[in-house]
Formats: C-alpha cells, structure tokens, sequence
C-alpha cells in the first residue's frame, strides 16, 4: 500500500476543498507525489462524495474516524491527517485519543481545525474554544515531539453566519413579507468573517509542502478578506431583496438557536455557555488584517460575503 493521507470529515465544511486541493498541490512534490488521499465520510453515497470520488488519486470510505486506532492507521500507512473535529462536550475525549493513536502509529504530520483564535484561552466562558486550548497544549507537550502539528484558527465561517439571511431572502422573494433577520454578530463591531472553503485550501497548502518544520508546532490566525458586521449584513440583505429590511425585524447577537440545542443530550450550562463564544469580536485578532503572514505567504483567504451569499441563495 502507498503511503496516505488522510482527510477526517472529506465531506464537510473545510474537508471538501482540502480533497479539491490536494491532487495537484502533491503532484508537484518531491516527496509526496506518489501518495494516496484517503476520504473518510459518514456515506459515500452522497453526492458530494460521489464528486469527490471522480477525482483522481482519491479514495473514499465510510468510517468513524473516532474510532480508530493505531491498528488501522498502520494498515493504511498513513503519514498525514486532516482534522475537522465535531465541538460537542466530548470533543477533547476523542480528538485527543485519536492523536495519541497518530502518534503511537508513526503519524508524522496533522492539520487540524481549531476556532477563533482570541477565544482560545483555558478561561473563556464557552466550552467548546478551552477544548481547542486544551487540545494544542497537549499536542505542545514534549511527549508529541514526534507527531508535527498546525492549528489553524479561523473566525466564523460566512456560511454559518450568513445562512439565516440566506433564508431570510428567499422567503421575502417567495412571499413579499419580512420574517426575523437575525445576526449572530452584533451591529458595529467589524469581524473577519472567513470562507470555510478558503480554510480548506490552507490545510491542503500545509498538507503539501515536502518540508512541514516551518509549520510545526503552529497556531495561525486565517481570517477573511474583509471585516464584516451586522450592518454590512442588513445592507447585503437589502442588496438582494431590492427593499429596506424593517428595522423591528433584525435581531442581533441572536443566539436563540440555543433553546433548541439545550434539549439535547448534553448538560445545558455547557450549552449555553456558547452565549459568550461572539462577544470577543472586539478583539484585534478578529480583524482581517490579523491574519498570519505564513497564511497570506501559502494562500490569503479570498472569498467574501457577497460570494458566499450567491452559493447560499443558488442552493
């Protein structure tokens, strides 16, 4: 079997562009040309994965990658990771037994997805960035010397927070009346929302290079081109609908989605704790000129939130 790599989550928000960049970004490499890019997905029947599978030197399987383990990772040879992990509760439980098995089988490099890089901190209110900190010192410790590591940090993905404007657009164009127009991000305050695609890419750049020790050991900052804010979304909203949005209709720093999250599984201070996740937008690593040099050096994130707005209303 060729030496692999190894895309965790091929079909979703990041892990799509990362398999989309990959092939021809390795074909260029002195070391990796020859290796095998192995997609785990929950259904390889779906259509994306059905897209993905066309593509040349790509494999795709259905497998739960929190329950592999070292065993397997042997067996397929794999030598670099891409990691989009789930942020429930139980994130650091399984992202970390997973690298502890990268580490035992002779992994030698992981890209993972971490969150918004001022948030992650061990004393910030929302759980879910401490798991990400908790995460990096780990991989930070002496005992992982052997296992090379990138944390990308990107703020807000267009596509999350621009998905309830989307809806909010085509009901006015079905109907001609205004539901609620609600923002996670509050009014003024200017936020680097970035293309989860161009995230994509970035890995897919850090995948690639033959020597990874410049990118060892990493946290980098991958912000979007420009700084957006729930001003900026209204006046794009009005920009499709062709009318002003009533101002009694817009609700910022929405966060109501959580009343339907907390009747899960899981304990709701927890749940609820994500309330604080937007209120450190203010900080000046949010911004788009805070982006890492060695991002903007491999590939500068893009896409804006004009160009996410027309995929969303093209869906």
């Amino acid at each position: 079997m060729t030496p692999t790599i190894l895309v965790v989550g091929a079909t979703g928000n990041t892990g799509r562009s990362v398999v989309e960049t990959l092939p021809s970004l390795i074909k260029k490499t002195s070391s990796l040309s020859n290796h095998h890019i192995l997609c785990l997905t929950r259904s390889a029947s779906s259509d994306a994965a059905r897209e993905l599978a066309k593509i040349p030197a790509v494999e795709i399987v259905e497998q739960n990658w929190v329950e592999i383990d070292a065993t397997w990772l042997r067996e397929h040879k794999v030598e670099r990771v891409f990691v989009a992990s789930h942020n429930e509760p139980n994130q650091f439980a399984e992202e970390g037994q997973f690298y502890a098995n990268c580490l035992v089988a002779g992994v030698k490099y992981v890209v993972r997805i971490s969150t918004t890089h001022a948030n992650v901190k061990p004393n910030f209110l929302a759980y879910y960035p401490r798991t990400h900190w908790a995460i990096e010192m780990m991989l930070s410790q002496p005992e992982y010397k052997d296992l090379a590591w990138t944390s990308l940090q990107p703020q807000g993905f267009l596509s999350m927070f621009l998905g309830p404007a989307a809806e909010f657009i085509k009901q006015y164009r079905m109907t001609g009346e205004q539901n609620t127009l609600s923002s996670l991000i509050d009014a003024d305050t200017p936020y680097a929302l970035v293309d989860s695609g161009d995230v994509g890419i970035v890995a897919g750049h850090l995948l690639a290079q033959d020597d990874v020790t410049p990118h060892n050991n990493k946290k980098y900052i991958v912000n979007g081109p420009e700084d957006f804010s729930g001003r900026k979304l209204v006046e794009l909203v009005e920009k499709h609908i062709g009318t002003k949005v009533d101002e009694n209709k817009i609700v910022f720093q929405d966060m109501s989605f959580l009343d339907q999250m907390a009747k899960g599984p899981h304990s709701k201070n927890l749940i609820y704790s994500v309330e604080h996740a937007p209120k450190n937008n203010k900080d000046v690593t949010c911004r788009a000129a805070a982006t890492s040099k060695e991002i903007l050096e491999l590939y500068a994130p893009r896409r804006t939130a004009s160009d996410v707005m027309k995929d969303l209303l093209s869906q």
